[in-house]
């Protein structure tokens, strides 16, 4: 129940724009600014910089601390605040109307010389905060600093060109003469449309960390989208830079996004890190994870012989034991995306058989019948049993999880649309039921999760499930004494993966 005088911060009640501008809930900012050292809010020198402020809550609570910390150094209140306010916050808007946020809720007042302002000292309406809508930088056909596709974002003056200031500079000491900051923070946009099909999207936080690195602040602190975690589209050259960094000191994972976005669901969770430019060494890892916390360990980001991050603590132990064995991967016996050259909307095929050499075609919706020479690539396994399994995953990240789609066995005389991956080919149905019965585990589908970081699973989502001897059939008990699992072990993995029906 509401009491009757609550009064809420405004910035908690404020809708998200999208996936792509995500406003950050006061307390989570808290929660973030807790990983700095507390010091720092005793320093007046300290300066603070957001170079994507979207509604000023960052640099607002920043404000707060150092009023508490400086209160014994400058105890007049007013000096206090036109010291602050003047010499230690900073801020780069994403857009015009962020701008006019961000210096209502830092400055009290959308103009900083204003009327209302609570700082005394600035000589113009920006102050601190700044914003000046610039433009892309076309270079055959996109932005060369963003990636931003022509077609898409060369707009006119009446439209958002999402032509993020920070980022569209290789000078970005240049905002503020020079300036040295102790601490760079906030949370970048996520993503851009980049004019492909389906609503297809490039990410773009990667830069905003990356430009904020080349500044070389003391820490720096970001929100992000987790799915960098095993790289992908546009994010393998950050992901091996971001996991051979060792000032990276910690990171706080949210596998649900829910968990810090209410009502949010960016497919990989999100995580937030600290980079400390003096840290060298293990980084310390908290899930957070239905409004808990995990056991913080400190641990390498990457595990021998790995090339992405685990995400789950309690996972090293398994996968250590599993990687005992030595065993090739399943991602061996998995297809590239697009097995049969056939795109998802592919619809150059009939509802019955015209033919008796047509072939059956599995496809997302209607299936049907196609002629052999309709088939782009792999051919060859047109008349062999096969295992198929829908590309993409089910259901949104929250645990326990099915992780993947139902596998089924694609017959001889039988291809599929990219809505599916091939598992195979194998010589006899038998053997198609037993590599199901192995992927239809907890014990399998958990391993695909620890690579798995958007709803997409590819070829390479699999790399970390061990291939079995499918002359058997399998069940979890079977692989769960195989590896020696603990009962603890088993615990978690069951606590993540619930039953495939």
């Amino acid at each position: 129940m509401i009491q009757a005088n609550y009064n809420p911060d405004v910035l908690t009640c404020l809708a998200n724009l999208s996936n792509d501008e995500v406003f950050t809930p006061p307390s989570l900012v808290n929660e973030i600014l807790d990983s700095l050292p507390e010091e720092l809010w005793k320093n007046k020198e300290t300066k603070v910089l957001d170079p994507v402020s979207k509604t000023g809550v960052f640099l607002r609570e920043v404000a707060k601390r150092l009023m508490t910390g400086l209160e014994n150094e400058i105890p007049d209140r007013q000096a206090r605040i036109n010291h602050i306010f003047k010499n230690q916050l900073y801020g780069i808007a994403i857009t015009e109307l962020t701008s006019l946020l961000s210096r209502r809720s830092v400055y009290c007042s959308k103009l900083a010389n204003g009327k209302y302002s609570i700082c005394e000292v600035f000589e113009d309406e920006k102050g601190n905060i700044i914003y000046d809508r610039i433009e892309h930088t076309w270079l055959n056909g996109n932005c060369k600093f963003c990636g931003a596709s022509k077609e898409v974002y060369a707009r006119n003056d009446t439209l958002e060109t999402h032509a993020y200031q920070f980022i569209h500079t290789n000078e970005p000491e240049s905002f503020f003469n020079n300036m040295r900051f102790d601490v760079i923070v906030g949370n970048p946009p996520y993503q851009l449309s980049d004019g492909g099909a389906q609503q297809s999207a490039s990410p773009i936080y990667n830069k905003f960390v990356e430009q904020a690195i080349k500044l070389n602040p003391r820490f720096l602190t970001m929100i992000i989208p987790a799915r960098w975690y095993s790289g992908g589209k546009g994010l393998d050259d950050f992901r091996s830079k971001m996991l051979n960094d060792e000032r990276i000191s910690e990171i706080h994972d949210f596998p649900d996004t829910s968990d810090c976005f209410p009502g949010l669901n960016i497919r990989g969770g999100i995580c937030y890190f600290l980079w400390d430019k003096e840290h060298k060494g293990l980084c310390k890892v908290t899930t957070h994870k239905n409004g808990n916390k995990s056991e913080t360990i400190e641990r390498p980001l990457l595990e021998k012989g790995s090339e992405v991050f685990i995400r789950y603590n309690q996972a090293i132990s398994i996968l250590h034991k599993v990687k005992e064995y030595k065993e090739e991967s399943f991602s061996n016996i998995v297809s590239p995306r697009k097995p049969f050259g056939l795109a998802t909307n592919f619809d150059q095929f009939s509802k019955i058989k015209n033919s008796e050499k047509d072939i059956f075609l599995y496809r997302f919706g209607d299936s049907g019948y196609i002629r052999r020479d309709q088939v782009v690539k792999n051919k060859g396994w047109i008349e062999e049993f096969k295992v198929i399994v829908p590309y993409a995953s089910p259901g949104d990240d929250s645990y326990p999880h099915l992780i993947l789609s139902k596998p089924k066995v694609s017959e001889p005389f039988s291809v599929c649309t990219e809505t599916y991956l091939i598992i195979g080919p194998f010589k006899d149905i038998e053997i198609s039921k037993n590599v199901i019965s192995y992927m239809r585990t907890r014990f399998f589908r958990f391993m695909v999760l620890l690579i798995k970081n958007t709803q997409h699973i590819t070829k390479n989502t699999y790399t970390f499930a061990p291939k079995q001897n499918f002359n058997e059939s399998w069940t979890d008990d079977k692989l769960y004494e195989k590896y020696k699992l603990t009962k603890e072990e088993i615990e978690f993995i069951e606590s993540m993966v619930r039953p495939m029906a």
